[in-house]
Protein backbone atom coordinates (compact mmCIF):
# COMPACT_ATOMS: atom_id res chain seq x y z
CA UNK A 1 0.00 0.00 0.00
CA UNK A 2 2.76 2.15 1.10
CA UNK A 3 4.45 1.81 -2.28
CA UNK A 4 0.73 2.48 -4.27
CA UNK A 5 0.71 5.43 -2.77
CA UNK A 6 4.46 6.57 -3.68
CA UNK A 7 3.56 5.43 -7.12
CA UNK A 8 0.74 7.60 -7.02
CA UNK A 9 2.39 11.17 -5.69
CA UNK A 10 5.34 10.04 -8.34
CA UNK A 11 3.12 10.22 -10.94
CA UNK A 12 0.90 13.26 -9.47
CA UNK A 13 3.87 15.51 -9.07
CA UNK A 14 5.34 14.62 -12.55
CA UNK A 15 1.62 15.19 -14.54
CA UNK A 16 1.98 18.79 -12.86
CA UNK A 17 5.65 19.21 -13.43
CA UNK A 18 4.93 18.42 -16.98
CA UNK A 19 2.16 20.69 -17.59
CA UNK A 20 4.07 23.67 -16.39
CA UNK A 21 6.56 23.40 -18.57
CA UNK A 22 3.69 22.72 -21.24
CA UNK A 23 2.25 26.00 -20.00
CA UNK A 24 5.11 28.39 -19.90
CA UNK A 25 5.34 31.33 -18.72
CA UNK A 26 2.53 32.98 -17.46
CA UNK A 27 1.36 36.52 -18.60
CA UNK A 28 1.29 39.42 -15.58
CA UNK A 29 -2.44 39.45 -16.12
CA UNK A 30 -2.02 35.01 -14.96
CA UNK A 31 -0.02 36.07 -12.42
CA UNK A 32 -3.16 37.51 -10.10
CA UNK A 33 -5.03 35.42 -7.74
CA UNK A 34 -7.85 33.40 -9.91
CA UNK A 35 -10.61 32.85 -7.22
CA UNK A 36 -12.31 30.33 -8.79
CA UNK A 37 -9.40 28.79 -10.27
CA UNK A 38 -8.02 28.27 -7.19
CA UNK A 39 -11.19 27.50 -4.92
CA UNK A 40 -11.59 24.54 -7.35
CA UNK A 41 -7.45 23.67 -6.85
CA UNK A 42 -8.03 24.16 -3.27
CA UNK A 43 -10.84 21.47 -2.82
CA UNK A 44 -10.33 19.37 -5.43
CA UNK A 45 -6.43 19.16 -5.07
CA UNK A 46 -5.91 19.65 -1.35
CA UNK A 47 -8.72 18.18 -0.54
CA UNK A 48 -7.48 14.76 -1.97
CA UNK A 49 -5.61 14.14 1.02
CA UNK A 50 -6.97 16.75 3.51
CA UNK A 51 -10.75 16.04 3.24
CA UNK A 52 -13.02 17.21 0.96
CA UNK A 53 -14.47 19.64 3.85
CA UNK A 54 -10.56 19.99 4.48
CA UNK A 55 -10.98 18.64 8.51
CA UNK A 56 -8.42 15.67 8.11
CA UNK A 57 -7.88 13.04 6.39
CA UNK A 58 -4.41 11.81 5.07
CA UNK A 59 -3.13 14.86 5.28
CA UNK A 60 -3.72 17.65 8.76
CA UNK A 61 -7.27 19.31 8.72
CA UNK A 62 -6.63 23.08 6.94
CA UNK A 63 -9.17 24.76 9.09
CA UNK A 64 -8.77 28.20 11.02
CA UNK A 65 -8.30 26.30 14.47
CA UNK A 66 -5.61 23.68 13.20
CA UNK A 67 -3.47 26.73 11.23
CA UNK A 68 -3.78 29.51 13.83
CA UNK A 69 -0.08 28.51 15.07
CA UNK A 70 1.54 29.66 11.20
CA UNK A 71 1.02 33.11 9.78
CA UNK A 72 -0.18 33.55 6.47
CA UNK A 73 3.88 33.56 5.09
CA UNK A 74 4.46 30.29 6.47
CA UNK A 75 1.78 28.22 5.08
CA UNK A 76 2.11 30.13 1.97
CA UNK A 77 5.52 28.41 2.52
CA UNK A 78 4.60 25.10 3.10
CA UNK A 79 2.19 25.48 0.19
CA UNK A 80 4.93 26.04 -2.47
CA UNK A 81 7.89 24.33 -1.14
CA UNK A 82 5.73 21.20 0.21
CA UNK A 83 6.84 19.32 3.55
CA UNK A 84 10.19 17.34 2.92
CA UNK A 85 9.82 13.55 4.23
CA UNK A 86 5.97 13.56 4.15
CA UNK A 87 3.29 13.09 1.53
CA UNK A 88 3.01 16.80 1.16
CA UNK A 89 4.06 17.96 -1.86
CA UNK A 90 5.02 21.20 -3.25
CA UNK A 91 3.10 22.92 -5.66
CA UNK A 92 5.85 25.88 -6.44
CA UNK A 93 5.53 24.58 -9.99
CA UNK A 94 1.90 25.73 -10.65
CA UNK A 95 1.30 28.11 -8.67
CA UNK A 96 2.90 32.07 -7.95
CA UNK A 97 4.11 33.35 -4.50
CA UNK A 98 0.80 35.55 -4.88
CA UNK A 99 -1.43 32.18 -5.27
CA UNK A 100 -0.07 30.16 -2.49
CA UNK A 101 -0.87 33.47 -0.39
CA UNK A 102 -4.35 33.31 -1.24
CA UNK A 103 -4.92 30.42 -0.21
CA UNK A 104 -3.14 30.94 2.90
CA UNK A 105 -5.36 33.84 3.62
CA UNK A 106 -8.46 31.98 3.13
CA UNK A 107 -7.46 29.15 4.44
CA UNK A 108 -6.93 30.75 7.89
CA UNK A 109 -10.26 33.03 7.82
CA UNK A 110 -12.61 29.69 7.06
CA UNK A 111 -14.10 31.61 4.01
CA UNK A 112 -13.08 29.32 0.74
CA UNK A 113 -15.34 30.51 -1.72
Amino acid sequence: MQDQRKRWLWWREGFWAALAVIAGHASAAEMTPNAARLSHLVRQECGSCHGLALTGGLGAPLTPDSLARWDREQVAAIILDGIPGSPMPPWRALLSEADARWIADVLKRGALP
